[in-house]
């Protein structure tokens, strides 16, 4: 942590603009960085050290105007509180108020209109500190010749592309990577986080899906097992003590069957 003293004459983030109100070029820019917030309320419930931001300004002081954010699509930092005192949200993520924790992972989508992620924007989070930067380029990365997903981390202050995919990120405890799901009824590719398995972690809409057929098996289960003893002659009593269900549940179902 930075001693505050350091920055005791930089702006407040109250005294900082929020937004550039820059409109994005396409839906994955908004899709893909909240579904990966959204994902990690889920796998992070019951942690408050944490903190995700969209399409969110990033104030900092190694630049030439700490007034001058930078704004990628996505960041996480680990090691702050999820709000600020007060349980206030942030406007934007300023450096300097957050004990000069930098983010240890941002995310670009590269979009029709190219944004320097290769170039500038990479200058940028390299200088900053920003120990894994992630471009996702699916669209367009012929055009820009690279590949549609690329994972940067920084060695000895420079950034190095690294391979394998789902990629462990040990300092953050989770896995980064492509994957197909079905959401909303649409079958597309996403961003996903992944545990040191490589399984990737299910959504919230997904988790309600994979529990609803469990208990579709639980009961089909359960009514072949009731079918089974009524045909050897067991009788409702008898099945519900087998069971382990109610005698309402076994009567029930033997009269729907």
């Amino acid at each position: 942590m930075v001693s505050i003293d350091l920055y005791k004459n930089l702006p407040t983030s109250d005294e900082l603009p929020d937004s550039d109100d820059t409109p994005v070029d396409n839906e994955d820019q908004n899709f893909l960085p909240n579904y990966l917030l959204f994902l990690l309320a889920i796998i992070w419930k019951d942690r408050n050290d944490w903190y995700f931001g969209v399409d969110m300004g990033i104030y900092h002081t190694s630049g030439d105007n700490p007034r001058v954010p930078v704004i990628p699509d996505g960041f996480l930092t680990v090691g702050v509180n999820r709000r600020r005192p007060g349980n206030k949200s942030r406007k934007s993520y300023v450096v300097w108020e957050e004990g000069g924790m930098v983010p240890q992972l941002v995310l670009e989508v590269v979009s029709w209109t190219p944004g320097n992620e290769y170039e500038s924007k990479m200058a940028i989070y390299e200088k900053l500190g920003v120990l894994y930067y992630v471009i996702y380029n699916p669209e367009y990365y012929q055009r820009d010749r690279h590949q549609p997903f690329e994972i940067y981390r920084q060695i000895d202050g420079k950034y190095q592309l690294q391979t394998g995919e789902p990629y462990w990120l040990p300092e953050i405890g989770l896995g980064i990577g492509r994957s197909q799901a079905t959401l909303g009824g649409i079958d597309r590719e996403i961003l996903s986080w992944f545990d040191q398995e490589g399984r990737r972690y299910l959504s919230a809409e997904e988790l309600a899906q994979q529990a609803q057929l469990e208990a579709q098996k639980e009961r089909q289960a359960r009514l072949a097992a009731i079918a089974q003893l009524d045909n050897i002659g067991l009788t409702a009593e008898q099945i519900s003590v087998a069971l382990g269900l109610s005698i309402n549940e076994v009567r029930q179902q033997l009269e729907e069957s």
